[in-house]
């Protein structure tokens, strides 16, 4: 358990830190994307142990909100599920020395499933540390500004924001959510033959 901790917190210094905070704005453009089913589990999840604790059921319906609100606002015409497993995490608590400033992070491993091709398009697991966004109020750790629910429901953000930047950045290599057969412009154009 130790072990894993010291991994974890070592992990937390190469984190992702987004800002999660943009549902006001135009979704980002992801193709044919619709979220289809949204399926978050969290069987074997870490918690490092200096950690605030919160029951596992609500670690799960919390992501799982955060991934919907983000992922409810595409509406292409082909589903996408997601297989969410959350691996650890850690909810800074109040009164931890100054000098560690105990960051909030999570750790969740990713699958995106194609319903009509019925494959997985990415045969491993991507895997996201996200800690807590840098503000004025968590500039010394947010378990002495915040509640372990509002620490939880920032960090769901914060992991649904990076799975969102995650997918485009598979769009834009690979072209994930857009199947050249479907694509249709609507503008013909006569390409003449070699000769």
């Amino acid at each position: 358990m130790v072990r894993r901790a010291v991994l974890f917190l070592g992990m937390m210094a190469l984190a992702a830190c987004v800002n999660g905070r943009d549902l006001n704005e135009p979704a980002v453009p992801l193709g044919d994307f619709s979220l289809g089913h949204n399926v978050v589990v969290a069987p074997h999840v870490a918690r490092v142990p200096t950690s605030r604790e919160l029951p596992v059921e609500d670690l799960i319906a919390s992501v799982q909100g955060a991934v919907e609100q983000r992922f409810g606002r595409y509406d292409g015409p082909k589903d996408y599920h997601f297989g969410l497993s959350i691996e650890g995490y850690n909810l800074a608590a109040p009164g931890v020395p100054v000098l560690l400033s105990p960051k909030t992070a999570m750790i969740v491993r990713l699958t995106v499933w194609d319903d009509a091709k019925g494959i997985k398009l990415n045969p491993e697991p991507a895997q996201f540390t996200v800690v807590e966004e840098f503000s004025g109020g968590n500039i010394v750790g947010s378990g002495l500004t915040k509640t372990a629910e509002q620490q939880l429901e920032e960090i769901s953000r914060n992991v649904a924001k990076t799975i969102e930047n995650y997918l485009v950045g598979q769009q834009e290599k690979f072209a994930w959510f857009t199947d050249a057969a479907e694509i249709d412009t609507g503008e013909r154009e006569e390409v003449p033959l070699p000769r």
